[in-house]
């Protein structure tokens, strides 16, 4: 393969003296030399746009995200708001009346439609009382001693109820474990 020299045509008068010796010189137009600058403008240009849209892009998604995030329990709120009203209900009615069964059914009606609109939402109460007591879903506050040889390293008393939304654990269930 022969070696190629680019040169600046300013500078020939070099290469005319010792022709002899010298390797094969080829000299390149100026106007490949300005479709090179062109192509490195071009690419230069694409190179900037693209970063900044990418800039745009991050900016965008992380005012997305921030939006989400203060708007992600929106939902679970207005399903509430039905309870809420239940609830200023009920309060009114406790000042105003002395029936007490009525007072009870009315603030056990306002208990059942929370339960359910929070089941609806995907919220389930774990059932913790007389399982065998789990790490993963338990958190022991205290042992006590038990007389039955069969209720050791079983839950005993459930102090806080544990929860699961849509099946992962929110809250684990502080218990008392038999010993």
């Amino acid at each position: 393969m022969e070696e190629k020299e680019i040169i600046n045509p300013d500078t020939t008068e070099n290469v005319e003296n010792n022709t002899e010796n010298a390797p094969e010189v080829e000299i390149v137009p100026l106007s490949e030399l300005e479709q090179a600058t062109a192509d490195l403008a071009e690419q230069k240009d694409k190179y900037l746009r693209l970063m900044a849209e990418f800039d745009n892009y991050k900016r965008r998604t992380a005012k997305e995200r921030m939006d989400l995030i203060q708007t992600a329990g929106k939902d679970v709120i207005v399903s509430l708001l039905d309870v809420l009203d239940d609830c200023d209900r009920a309060e009114k009615q406790l000042n105003t009346s002395d029936d007490i069964a009525l007072q009870r059914e009315g603030i056990q009606l306002v208990f059942n439609k929370i339960r359910s609109t929070m089941q609806a939402k995907g919220l389930v109460a774990m059932e913790s009382i007389g399982k065998n007591f789990d790490v993963e879903l338990h958190e022991a506050i205290t042992e006590v001693p038990v007389p039955d040889a069969k209720q050791k390293g079983k839950v005993i008393d459930e102090v806080t109820k544990g929860y699961l939304l849509n099946e992962k654990i929110i809250r684990f269930a502080k218990v008392v474990v038999g010993k």
